[in-house]
């Protein structure tokens, strides 16, 4: 088989946001407690966070980190993750029936993002609370002192303002599990009342109103169409999540998933445009893709704990999904994704980040260790960065279920102006055949292999684990060569491969 591409300096999709390489820290199972923070570990810091683990987010250079939920923000008070640590309250967790200490709050947690060298996207409660709390929230943030809530951020050890611009109006509001449920003409008025209050302490704050929380949602995509009805000229992104699953064990059309994706995207984009022509506006509202990732693999052991579960336990294993090698492929495909969309896409968080669904795990009083889907979103991250370029691909295709015809050859290409380099990002969804790749780069002029790294696996459920943690990593490639102006490789079947040119 074979499949050919065309790449050109001048053929540009978008400049991509780093943002699109955020992540995800919920108070939720382990991501925070023996995840991020856990005192009494060997590599703790004088806040108790553990260095091994900030070592690896670091590693990955995530841009943000979005906090403190997902579902557990919908019934969240700021004010008990403030001030001395005992006298904080514990309460009861109703989003995933645990409880939760408080010993993490906003000053930790900013703390964290500064170790890690990332920065906070914070969420406001608009299920159990609304906008007089969103307010009081933004002013202990980000006003410099001389007000109620400011200086009482000053008196609990912060002078300076945490400055924090990127802003979710709640979470999940669509959904009918959600503490605070809300009807999206509902949730319109507050989101649009609350974001108008936020302006009027700042208006270079980013602001993110709640989108469908899946595109399988009843409401969708109307709920898109009212919530940005009632707040268009407010707000600068609306949020949308996705989960990818392969509980039928069937890996073709696990990978046409990303497919749906991209309509999911565009389909949003046009209710964006849409609302955008109804309102006669100037201004351009993007998509905040700030919940995505595999998860499957956790869901019957979750069932056990939280359907059994009479009490209320603090920080129970929940969502540990262990990846195998087949969720490399549909991760890549993902970023894919995104980099060929980042034209409306400008945030996107992976969620999330430690034990919980996560690319890092994670062992009490012991090692941290990278997952098989870690390497993927680690080459995006380090090497996606500039203008994503509008490629032309030919490739053969395959039948899918879930997305009709579906191309086995899925790339993208980046091109990082300040460095000189062009990388794309390929994955091989042929089960048994690899396929000869032809990548025309002569508008680039001179151009060199710079780097080319490989995952591929016999074993398609091959995991990664803290005993065995280098079972599925990337591997140097081999085999590819730049001649007239063209690069030449060939993409193994079932295969993730990222390579750099220096141009």
């Amino acid at each position: 088989m074979k499949a050919a591409v065309t790449a050109h300096p001048r053929y540009v999709v978008s400049e991509i946001d780093p943002r699109l390489y955020g992540s995800f820290i919920e108070h939720l199972g382990r991501a925070v407690y023996t995840g991020i923070y856990e005192p009494g570990h060997p590599t703790a810091d004088a806040n108790g966070m553990r260095r091994d683990v900030i070592d690896l987010v670091r590693e990955l250079n995530i841009s943000i980190v979005r906090y403190p939920g997902g579902n557990f923000v919908s019934a969240y008070n700021w004010e008990d993750g403030v001030g001395p640590k005992h006298e904080r309250p514990v309460r009861l967790d109703l989003a995933w029936h645990t409880s939760e200490s408080n010993e993490v709050g906003l000053h930790e947690f900013a703390d964290w993002c500064a170790s890690a060298n990332t920065e906070m996207m914070l969420a406001v409660n608009l299920g159990s609370r609304g906008l007089d709390e969103a307010r009081n929230f933004l002013e202990y943030t980000n006003h410099p002192g001389g007000s109620e809530w400011s200086d009482k951020r000053i008196a609990n050890g912060r002078k300076e303002p945490f400055d924090v611009k990127l802003w979710c109006l709640g979470n999940e509001m669509d959904g009918p599990w959600q503490i605070g449920h809300k009807t999206a003409d509902e949730y319109g008025r507050l989101a649009h009342e609350t974001a108008k209050a936020m302006r009027a302490f700042s208006k270079s704050l980013e602001l993110v109103v709640c989108g469908s929380s899946n595109a399988k949602m009843p409401t969708y995509p109307e709920w898109e169409a009212t919530v940005l009805d009632h707040t268009y000229n407010e707000i600068d992104y609306i949020s949308l999540h996705m989960y990818f699953d392969n509980e039928a064990n069937d890996a073709p059309n696990y990978l046409a998933m990303s497919e749906k994706l991209d309509d999911y995207i565009a389909s949003v984009a046009g209710v964006i445009a849409y609302v955008k022509a109804k309102k006669r506006s100037s201004k351009q509202v993007y998509i905040s893709f700030d919940e995505w990732n595999v998860w499957y693999h956790s869901k019957e052991k979750d069932k056990k704990i939280l359907g059994g579960n009479d009490g209320w336990p603090f920080a129970p294993p929940l969502l540990e999904d262990i990846y195998n090698f087949e969720d490399v492929l549909q991760v890549g495909l993902i970023l894919n994704t995104f980099i060929r969309r980042s034209d409306v896409v400008k945030i996107a968080c992976l969620a999330q980040l430690v034990n919980v669904i996560a690319p890092i795990m994670t062992v009490a009083n012991g090692p941290a260790w990278r997952q098989t889907i870690f390497y993927p979103y680690l080459f995006a991250s380090l090497y996606g960065r500039g203008n994503a370029l509008d490629l032309k691909v030919e490739s053969p295709t395959y039948k899918s279920i879930v997305a009709g015809d579906v191309s086995y050859v899925d790339v993208t290409g980046v091109h990082d102006t300040k460095t000189g380099h062009v990388t794309f990002f390929a994955v091989n969804r042929h089960s048994s055949e690899a396929i000869e790749t032809v990548i025309d780069v002569a508008g680039f002029g001179a151009a060199d292999i710079a780097d080319y790294q490989v995952m591929t696996h016999a074993d398609l459920k091959a995991v990664n684990s803290a005993e065995n943690p280098g079972n599925v990593v990337p591997k140097k490639g081999s085999g590819a060569s730049v001649a007239g102006g063209k690069l030449s490789l060939s993409l193994p079947a079932y295969s993730y491969q990222m390579i750099r040119l220096k141009v």
